[in-house]
Formats: structure tokens, sequence, C-alpha cells
């Protein structure tokens, strides 16, 4: 019966109270400024740029994305294996550190070969152009 406040939506109202009543606090202490015009517009280091707006490309943000999903959720399943029986679950284990091996190969592996065949050309002109000399 004591514990009525810590049911989830008396809490939520507790805590809305607490925050708008801060709220409203700071905001009776805060100093009052000025208006001026473009005092509420988006600031971009005090420039206008209508025309050369940069548009965010996500293109690298969702496969890296995608890797810390993957690794969350085998690290979750691995943390939570029983340890007094690893190896009746190492089955299940090395199962989900090959998926994850494997579809991370799938996520990057056009990437990393594109990579290591840069590298290594240029490896090749480096170790040509010293034999030049």
């Amino acid at each position: 019966m004591g514990y009525w406040l810590l049911l989830p939506p008396i809490c939520f109202v507790v805590l809305f109270a607490l925050i708008l009543g801060l709220q409203t606090a700071s905001g009776q202490l805060a100093a009052r400024g000025t208006e001026s015009p473009g005092k509420r517009k988006a600031y971009s280091c005090g420039e206008d740029m209508a025309r050369n707006r940069v548009q965010p490309n996500y293109d690298e943000f969702f496969p890296v994305a995608f890797f810390f999903t993957i690794m969350h959720v085998v690290v979750l399943i691995l943390a939570t294996a029983p340890q007094h029986g690893l190896r009746k679950y190492a089955g299940i284990i090395i199962f989900y550190l090959v998926a994850a091996g494997s579809g991370l190969f799938i996520l990057f592996g056009e990437k990393v070969r594109s990579d290591l065949e840069k590298l290594l050309r240029f490896m090749l002109a480096s170790r040509a152009s010293k034999g030049r000399r």
C-alpha cells in the first residue's frame, strides 16, 4: 500500500510537475534579452546561406549504426549466457559469433576490399619509385 508513489503514471506526473516547476523558476531568474530581427533565426556562423545549404549524407551513417546494433545484440547474447554451462551453449555462442562476422563482412566487405586494394597499389607504387632511384 505504501508503494503507490512507485507506480509509473504517478511517477510521471510527479516528475513532470517537478520539471515544470524548475522550468518556471529558471525562467524567472533568466536575464531578459532585447528583441532583434534575427534573434529567432537558426544560427549558421552568422551568415545567411540561402543557396549553398549543406545536405547531410547518411551513406556512412547507416552501415555504422547497423554495425553497432549487431555488436550490441551479440554482446548482450554472449553476456547473458550462463557461466556454469558454457560447454553446453558453446554451439550457440559460436553460431552468434559466426553470424555477426558474416553480417559485418557482408556490410563492410566491399569497402574493406577496395581499401586494401588502394593500400596495396600505394605500397607497390612507393616500392617502384624507390627502385628507380
